[in-house]
């Protein structure tokens, strides 16, 4: 399945994050930002999203100030 032009950019701040193993409040704000930006979130930013917020919770991610 072919990425939309959001879940893409979604993908790679998601990436960024994973790497670093920490996001910044302002980071995370600019996804939200961003899913959200067209007013629709599609399937695959709700996933992307969803991945994001198990990887917060079970801290493999790091949300920093």
């Amino acid at each position: 399945m072919k990425l939309s032009a959001g879940a893409k950019n979604l993908r790679q701040v998601i990436e960024k994050a994973m790497d670093d193993h920490k996001i910044s409040k302002a980071e995370y704000d600019m996804i939200i930002h961003e899913a959200t930006e067209d007013g629709h979130i599609d399937n695959q930013e709700r996933a992307l999203l969803r991945e994001l917020q198990a990887m917060i919770a079970d801290k493999t991610i790091k949300l920093i100030p």
